[in-house]
């Protein structure tokens, strides 16, 4: 992609309206536009990153053996009135009726709906177990919208559901699903700690929410030092084995991790004082275990092994897609901008051609793009007629993890500038040592997708 045909409103100013780094920064880039109060449109440097976010997600559910599939944004009320949530769950949901008089929500959560579908195609244990996930719009009427799409009214999310025949298997998912969620926050380049957490309107006794910690999260949470140690890493895990994805949970759950809503003076007086830490975390994702509270009232029932019908025990686990590029930009910026981990970053590396128009350095720089694109990498070409510091400023505030920049000058010695946006240290080497360069680091990323 070539900036001088690209659509990346940029801002020169902070915007008022904007009250954390995340929703500055991406108002400032151009990746959003809100259109009403906590309701964005999704300009394409966002909607780019949301993708690549995205299939993220799709690849580590897929990995887990968890199956996609899509449902719709609308629902009918009656599914809702079956479970007994619909006049439960308060002013947040959006409530329409159609023109035929009949009731109607936007969806908030799908587990009236995919309960529904389950009960209409699934009879026997044999067809057990099942995990069916989509990645849709959501829509909570939040009272007061804010940050951005850290608080949105509408905002995209991965739901997944599970159908299980006992507890103990409903319990494999639930584990299953935290070993699924480690491997794909640390893909994003995030450290999201599991915490013990309240059920709220889903309900369920087994619950863990995965916050990233941020000075502007919501949510305080109380946790011992020790958590911020693991790391999940590039180990393979057999997502059958009931006894490997035990191991990880009591890993990363073993020690005191929770929520306020959940925190217990007591036992957190139990961490060595020197351990205890409070602080704001960012809710990036939660996974619940509720047994029988919705295939029970909604009649989701399997003939089991006996012949008897018995209700399925089930389980929900959410990914906030949307929330989760803004918690990454509040973990992974500066003063200057943005700063992209390469997992998710909307174009791998950027081109910056410090004078456009010169014979030698457009030809150079398009060489360099078509080369860039051969080796399998996504570069974003700055070929604007603009200064070599609006360039710059460009590209850091969009927050791209490498750059290459182009000169006369160094051209004269076959060299370019390898430049990475985190630690601003550059490297001068060809135009095929940067390549090559990019190809390397890059490598571990493409090798995660597969």
């Amino acid at each position: 992609m070539r900036l001088s045909r690209y659509f990346m409103p940029v801002l020169k100013e902070d915007p008022k309206e904007a009250q954390i780094v995340s929703h500055r920064l991406m108002l400032r880039a151009g990746m959003i536009k809100q259109q009403a109060a906590g309701i964005y449109s999704w300009l394409p440097l966002g909607h780019k990153t949301l993708r690549r976010i995205e299939q993220i997600v799709h690849e580590e559910q897929q990995r887990a053996g968890h199956i996609p599939m899509l449902m719709p944004t609308l629902q009918p009320a009656d599914l809702w009135r079956e479970s007994g949530r619909y006049d439960d769950y308060g002013e947040e949901m959006l409530r329409i009726t159609d023109r035929h008089k009949r009731d109607m929500l936007y969806g908030p959560t799908n587990e009236e709906m995919i309960t529904d579908i389950f009960r209409s195609h699934v009879n026997s244990y044999k067809d057990l177990p099942l995990t069916l996930y989509h990645i849709q719009w959501k829509f909570r009427d939040e009272i007061r919208p804010r940050f951005g799409v850290m608080r949105g009214r509408e905002f995209l999310m991965k739901d997944g559901y599970n159908f299980d025949l006992t507890k103990e298997d409903a319990l494999h998912a639930y584990n299953r699903h935290l070993v699924s969620y480690l491997r794909t926050y640390e893909r994003m380049g995030l450290q999201a700690i599991p915490m013990r957490a309240d059920g709220g309107p889903i309900g369920g006794d087994y619950t863990h929410e995965f916050l990233v910690l941020a000075e502007t999260g919501e949510s305080e949470v109380f946790y011992d030092s020790e958590i911020t140690d693991l790391k999940f890493g590039d180990r393979q895990i057999d997502y059958d084995s009931v006894e490997e994805c035990q191991a990880v949970l009591e890993e990363f759950t073993s020690r005191y991790a929770r929520t306020d809503e959940t925190h217990d003076e007591a036992i957190f007086d139990k961490v060595p004082e020197d351990r205890r830490r409070s602080a704001r975390g960012i809710e990036v994702g939660q996974i619940f275990y509720f047994g029988t509270k919705y295939s029970e009232p909604m009649g989701a029932t399997v003939v089991g092994p006996d012949g008897s019908r018995v209700p399925v025990h089930m389980g929900s686990h959410g990914i906030g897609v949307s929330r989760l590029l803004g918690a990454i930009i509040e973990a992974n910026h500066d003063e200057k901008g943005i700063i992209w981990p390469e997992g998710v970053t909307p174009y791998h590396v950027g081109i910056v051609n410090l004078k456009q128009g010169d014979a030698s350095t457009d030809s150079a720089c398009e060489a360099l793009y078509r080369e860039l694109k051969g080796a399998g990498l996504d570069p974003l070409y700055d070929d604007r007629d603009e200064r070599a510091g609006a360039k710059f400023a460009t590209m850091d505030l969009i927050g791209l993890p490498w750059r290459i920049t182009v000169g006369p000058r160094g051209l004269a010695a076959n060299k370019v500038e390898l430049t990475s946006r985190r630690t601003g240290e550059s490297v001068e080497m060809s135009p095929a040592e940067a390549i090559e360069r990019l190809r390397e680091i890059y490598r571990p990323v493409f090798e995660a997708a597969l």
